[in-house]
């Protein structure tokens, strides 16, 4: 099964309608695709990692395998309601919980700084685009995500540990996301994500040359309407490495009213027999200004089909 690959180079040329059907149907159809020539610096993305990894090997990798998590899986004992991960949740928009996180180094600190910034970037375009696909407005997520503050944005850095027993545990539960748009930055080497598609699970494959995977959240299949799918997915543990996660979500801020985009709801509270009465009269006109017709007759504002 071949995972959606958006080139936002095809962006700028004649390619351009077939790449924007493409990002579409992999929202629409998918809830996940990756993203190549994102723009962001893949020196600055090499960096974050490296530093990442370093912070884990020399900070928690020995706590981890002490852990409560660690030793119930030695044991034997009841691992459906746990995960075997290691990681530490960075706030950066709108205020920044960094420099409260015990033993990041200051180079971490500032590259993962420079990183989101960028990403940030990345995941205002993108969203413009869905917003494009939609037929709304291109701030119109972005609006819908600021509350009063502007969109929250965070980062979960996860290693998923070199797992003695496999078989018994998950890296990370079954799960949708509850946020807006998730970009994740993941290992090169280790497999492990998984996304349920057409009722089977599809391995994600690391991801060469740092393209960007995304997944949509449940906020977009909220403002989308239902049309763009927040997906279940999970990491499955691994024997044979550990595995990074540096997942971003663009989310809504705490206090973000979430509703679907008017545009996109169909008409309701109407009786059948008025849409008849419409229908008989423009039953070979297009279906959509029916329904805005019926619409605009819901809220008192109707004078015939336009």
């Amino acid at each position: 099964m071949e995972i959606p690959v958006i080139d936002f180079n095809e962006l700028n040329d004649e390619k351009r309608s077939k790449t924007m059907e493409l990002l579409h149907q992999a929202c629409e159809k998918w809830g996940f695709f990756k993203i190549e020539n994102h723009g962001i610096d893949k020196k600055l993305m090499e960096k974050v990692k490296h530093l990442v990894n370093s912070h884990y090997e020399e900070n928690l990798k020995e706590r981890f395998y002490e852990s409560e998590i660690a030793k119930a899986l030695e044991n034997k004992g009841n691992n459906s309601d746990i995960d075997w991960e290691s990681s530490f949740f960075i706030w950066h928009r709108p205020t920044s919980n960094i420099d409260e996180i015990a033993n990041l180094s200051e180079d971490l600190r500032k590259a993962m700084d420079e990183y989101i910034a960028q990403l940030v970037k990345l995941a205002e375009k993108l969203s413009g685009l869905m917003c494009e696909n939609l037929g709304l407005e291109k701030c119109c997520i972005m609006e819908a995500f600021s509350g009063s503050k502007g969109p929250s944005v965070g980062t979960k850095v996860a290693k998923y540990p070199q797992c003695p027993h496999p078989q018994q545990v998950r890296g990370l539960r079954e799960h949708t996301d509850a946020g807006g748009i998730i970009l994740l930055l993941q290992d090169d080497q280790v497999p492990g994500l998984e996304f349920f598609k057409d009722g089977e699970w599809v391995e994600i494959p690391p991801s060469k040359n740092n393209t960007i995977f995304v997944n949509t959240g449940d906020q977009v299949e909220v403002l989308s309407n239902g049309r763009y799918k927040s997906t279940l997915h999970r990491v499955m543990a691994n024997d044979n490495g550990s595995r990074l996660s540096i997942a971003t979500f663009y989310n809504p801020a705490g206090d973000a009213i979430i509703s679907p985009a008017p545009k996109l709801l169909y008409p309701n509270h109407f009786s059948f027999q008025d849409y008849l009465k419409l229908y008989a009269t423009t039953k070979f006109s297009d279906k959509g200004l029916r329904f805005e017709s019926m619409k605009k007759m819901a809220n008192g504002h109707y004078n015939g089909l336009t």
